[in-house]
């Protein structure tokens, strides 16, 4: 039976039952209901999965709000993704004006991952779609980075329009002014994107304690942070 007329029969057997029932099984309506117009609930399968690691350079090091969280969160992005075995992609935005990235995430850039140089405030320039491409596999996109309502957000927006499935780590995206950071997110949201933090998307990847690389991410989740970003 289609996704539509399962939602609806159930729909209408629901109208007989008491209200415990029906809250019981509200979860099921909705996740049927989003089957049924093809939305997804935001399932991270790793075999499925990119990080992207936005512009995080040394001379945005003074200026952006949350620095040091968004370096954190992009270092313990990077070391999860190596655990996890993601692709990853990193670009720089006019590195000569602006540097490279900064020192602290450059050792856990998996060897042979593309570091793209840009001028385009997105980074889906050339190359980057090029690298996407080359990993048929891959369907859905975290990224982190700054700055939120500038190269993260033209970043998310195009990927959404090229049919991939963003996912927001908001722990590890910032702007010089958190209002624009607060907007930008909203503005994704409304566009599709999924936000998420560090930690739900980790565990969200594994799924399981017997997953190979549980160990090694949960450690990562019990380090030490800096003071964090607003949710939102």
């Amino acid at each position: 039976m289609p996704a539509a007329l399962r939602v609806a029969a159930l729909t209408r057997h629901l109208l007989g039952q008491p209200a415990t029932a029906i809250a019981a099984r509200g979860t099921t309506v909705r996740a049927m209901a989003a089957a049924a117009d093809g939305r997804s609930v935001g399932r991270l399968p790793p075999d499925e999965t990119a990080l992207l690691v936005c512009d995080v350079q040394e001379r945005f090091r003074p200026v952006i709000s949350g620095f040091p969280a968004v370096v954190d969160t992009s270092r313990r992005m990077l070391r999860a993704a190596s655990a996890l075995q993601l692709p990853v992609i990193v670009t720089e935005q006019y590195p000569k004006a602006l540097g490279n990235t900064v020192e602290e995430l450059q050792p856990h850039i998996p060897p042979g991952s593309p570091v793209v140089a840009k001028t385009l405030f997105s980074m889906c320039t050339d190359e980057v779609n090029a690298a996407l491409e080359g990993l048929p596999a891959v369907k859905k996109v975290l990224i982190v980075g700054i700055e939120t309502h500038v190269c993260v957000l033209q970043t998310c927006l195009d990927l959404l329009e090229r049919g991939y499935e963003v996912h927001i780590v908001v722990d590890g995206v910032s702007s010089q002014r958190l209002g624009d950071r607060s907007v930008a997110l909203q503005r994704l949201a409304q566009a599709g994107a999924f936000l998420a933090t560090s930690e739900m998307v980790m565990f969200q990847m594994m799924r399981n304690t017997g997953h190979p690389a549980f160990k090694a991410v949960s450690a990562l989740c019990k380090e030490e942070r800096p003071e964090q970003l607003p949710a939102a």
